[in-house]
């Protein structure tokens, strides 16, 4: 098994496992606000100090992670959702249709992410329902490239065209060679994927546009803190550290993944 892919796996776990802890039990509340203990160092009651308010750091990192992890998903799955059957119908289609299909991608790839998250603000309000439909809009191109791309592969395929040639439907050669065929990328570009909604959700809190206080969001704990860096950098350093860690986890698990599901790349060790 890749290294690359244990070390990943390793970190996402840390991440996971802190948003499951956050369900049953924190240190402390992570909205309670309490103006005498503001500032804190590292304290036995408050293992990673208090931030401007006085709310405990380490209970807000361990919700924020179940609100990144919460935003991730959904967004990477709806991407994953529209952009793989479009993929493969562009993949598929021999005529006008699937050329059409790629260029509405492509400008929809041309459009900033970040630009579509303002208007949805703007328009419907900035939430966190707001960062997941932008994250996954801007994703959907990303799933339609690798999909289209790796059905083109499949297609050229001899079993494909014995199927074909035996009359098989194009619906029934999607779900029985083409998608089982192009799973392994999908898997790692859901990985990628990750990482970068982790990123996008942690910009939007940081600009406004994402998740809204009081829920706590890593994104808006470095928006918090960047008035006070000066005075205690800490407060940066840890919501920075950890979007960090798990963009490298995502990442490292996506290469390790694609050393597992690449026969070339599996010859070559």
């Amino acid at each position: 098994m890749p290294r690359t892919l244990v070390a990943g796996a390793c970190l996402i776990g840390l991440v996971v496992l802190a948003a499951l802890v956050s369900f049953l039990w924190t240190p402390h509340d992570p909205e309670h606000v309490d103006a005498t203990v503001r500032l804190l160092g590292p304290t036995g009651e408050h293992p990673l100090g208090t931030d401007k308010f006085g709310r405990d750091i380490a209970s807000q990192l361990m919700v924020g992670a179940r609100t990144t992890l919460y935003v991730g998903v959904v967004a990477v799955g709806v991407a994953a959702l529209l952009g793989t059957p479009l993929g493969i119908l562009a993949g598929m289609s021999d005529n006008w249709l699937g050329e059409l299909v790629m260029r509405v991608n492509d400008l929809v790839l041309a459009f900033p992410a970040l630009l579509l998250a303002i208007m949805l603000g703007a328009v419907y309000g900035a939430s966190t329902l707001t960062a997941m439909i932008a994250i996954g809009i801007a994703t959907v191109p990303s799933f339609a490239r690798i999909a289209r791309s790796g059905t083109l592969r499949v297609m050229s395929t001899e079993y494909v065209l014995a199927a074909r040639a035996a009359g098989r439907s194009r619906w029934w050669i999607a779900v029985r060679h083409v998608f089982p065929n192009i799973s392994g990328l999908l898997l790692v570009q859901t990985s990628v994927s990750f990482a970068i909604a982790v990123l996008a959700e942690a910009a939007l809190s940081f600009l406004g546009f994402g998740t809204r206080p009081p829920t706590p969001s890593w994104g808006r704990m470095l928006q918090e803190s960047q008035e006070l860096l000066a005075v205690d950098a800490r407060l940066a350093l840890v919501p920075g550290a950890a979007i960090a860690l798990a963009v490298l986890g995502f990442n490292l698990l996506g290469d390790g993944l694609r050393d597992r599901f690449d026969p070339r790349l599996e010859a070559r060790r």
